[in-house]
């Protein structure tokens, strides 16, 4: 109590006893994918989890999911866990060796089990993720990071990235032709802007981060402003907004129709992110408060917690699934935000994210999280066949706890996750 004699609110993000759950989440979660990651009948790669939370070795590898275990991996490795090595080396190996197409460069969408091409598209998605992986692991100090870092660089610089747009088309044919010409995608690009950070933390090189500068104007400054800081997903080939876009397909997993509030959130902190290594980008704190308040507004429901898939541009829910990783980012852009403004506000969402994922996100009896729940708190399977990632998931255990001036895997490093 106060000399008032009123009870005090505590500030969650320096209770010793919540930094500790974190840390036990994560050793929970990472426990999963470690001891599945290296079982000898899985074939290339990492078998997909599934909802029992053993791995499919019959399932096909997506290049995405691979490059994201690389750099939790990574990390795991710099904060100490035995072993955490051996399973990032995997993923390099699977990337490097299969993903990668050893003639024209760039890396492939998808592989069978036994390492066959099944889809020779190359997505920028996925390229951003082995961008990440290679920066997180050639931080790590890493076997072959520097192979991957240079090869994702490459991929990126000299194929993906349109510098008369100042952002990347969406995916590239296998002899690196434009796959889509009529499309670009915003999903695509942020988290190419994620990678493009931690390369910045990396090397030290200003383009990324320039290149990273360039996607936050144009996707959040210029089109999210101007649609109520409702993040558009999808635009034509000149950037002109598409907002009908797969209006016939809102449950699409990459591309739903309408605007997507967890991405207004994983902006919300990648801005505040990307103003703390840039001084130039002055308008950081504007958007991502506007964005933070007005996904929350739009959909979080205090009787049907969780915030819904999607949303028209008018804020009304247009597909009302739960997805794992919206609050995960939701946790995040509360991290930075409370920390950067000291406003209450944003500590008082910070608990009501976790109170939410604790009572219904997380599988304490087959394992993980459940990757998509509907209105009601139960699990659905709509949009998400099982439990195939760790990244969300596992970088909502370590924004409350290292530095957020910094990316995760140089906070790693330098031992500034507490």
């Amino acid at each position: 109590m106060d000399a008032k004699g009123e009870l005090m609110t505590l500030n969650w993000l320096q209770v010793p006893g919540h930094l500790d759950w974190l840390r036990g989440e994560q050793r929970r979660l990472v426990s999963l994918h470690h001891r599945e990651a290296l079982r000898p009948d899985q074939g290339v790669g990492f078998a997909p989890i599934g909802l029992d939370g053993h791995g499919d070795p019959d399932g096909n590898r997506e290049l995405y999911l691979h490059a994201r275990m690389v750099h939790c991996f990574a990390i795991e490795h710099m904060l100490g866990l035995p072993g955490a090595d051996q399973v990032a080396a995997r993923g390099i190996e699977a990337l490097l060796r299969f993903f990668l197409d050893p003639s024209q460069g760039g890396f492939r969408s998808q592989l069978a089990p036994d390492g066959r091409v099944l889809d020779e598209t190359k997505p920028a998605y996925g390229n951003a993720f082995a961008l990440l992986a290679g920066s997180s692991a050639l931080i790590a100090g890493l076997p072959l990071a520097s192979e991957l870092f240079d090869a994702a660089n490459s991929a990126l610089d000299d194929h993906f990235w349109q510098a008369g747009e100042g952002a990347s088309v969406d995916s590239m044919t296998a002899d690196w032709q434009i796959a889509e010409p009529g499309y670009r995608g915003q999903n695509a690009n942020m988290h190419l802007t994620e990678a493009y950070l931690a390369a910045f933390d990396a090397t030290g090189d200003p383009v990324p981060l320039g290149r990273a500068r360039s996607i936050a104007t144009k996707l959040i400054w210029r089109n999210a402003r101007s649609a109520g800081w409702r993040v558009v997903e999808h635009f034509d080939a000149d950037w002109r907004p598409l907002p009908d876009y797969n209006a016939d397909n809102p449950g699409d997993q990459f591309r739903p129709y309408g605007a997507t509030p967890g991405h207004a959130l994983e902006w919300a902190r990648l801005l505040l992110q990307l103003a703390a290594a840039d001084s130039t980008l002055d308008w950081a704190l504007e958007a991502a408060e506007a964005l933070f308040n007005t996904a929350v507004s739009d959909g979080w429901e205090a009787k049907r917690p969780g915030l819904p898939y999607t949303t028209d541009f008018t804020g009304k829910v247009v597909n009302e699934s739960r997805m794992h990783w919206a609050v995960a980012e939701a946790v995040g852009a509360a991290v930075y935000l409370a920390r950067t403004t000291e406003k209450a506000q944003y500590e008082d969402w910070y608990r009501e994210f976790w109170s939410y994922i604790r009572n219904f996100v997380m599988d304490l009896d087959g394992g993980s999280w459940w990757h998509e729940l509907d209105a009601e708190g139960r699990p659905s399977f709509q949009t998400w066949a099982a439990k195939p990632d760790l990244y969300h998931a596992y970088q909502a255990m370590l924004f409350p706890r290292c530095d957020i001036r910094l990316g995760l895997a140089l906070a790693a490093s330098r031992g500034l996750v507490v």
